[in-house]
C-alpha cells in the first residue's frame, strides 16, 4: 500500500521536495504515518512536530484526500492505498 505525503510552504523548503511516498503493508492510522514521516525525514521533525505537545496539529493543517482531518477522525483517520496527505503550515500571529 502506498500513501503520498505532500508538503507545502516551509515544509517543502525544509524537505527540499514537495512529495514523499510512503509504503505500508496494510492500512495505517494517520498518526503512525506522521511518525514514520519524521523518522524517515528527520529534517522535518522540528518544523512539523510541536516540541511541547509532540503533535503536528497546532501549527499544521492536515488534509487527507482534500478533507481536513478534523472532519474525519483526526490523527486516528485510517489511510488506505492511494491516499494523499497534505501538510500545510499555519502561521499564528497576534
Amino acid at each position: 500500500m502506498e500513501v503520498t505525503a505532500s508538503f507545502l510552504g516551509v515544509f517543502r523548503s525544509v524537505y527540499g521536495k514537495s512529495e514523499f511516498t510512503i509504503k505500508f503493508k496494510d492500512t495505517v492510522l494517520l498518526r503512525d504515518a506522521v511518525k514514520r514521516i519524521v523518522n524517515e525525514l528527520p529534517e522535518l521533525k522540528g518544523a512539523l512536530i510541536d516540541p511541547e505537545l509532540k503533535d503536528p496539529r497546532p501549527s499544521t493543517l492536515i488534509l487527507v484526500n482534500g478533507r481536513e482531518i478534523s472532519v474525519l477522525n483526526g490523527l486516528d483517520t485510517v489511510l488506505k492505498d492511494g491516499d494523499e496527505v497534505v501538510f500545510l503550515p499555519v502561521l499564528h500571529t497576534g
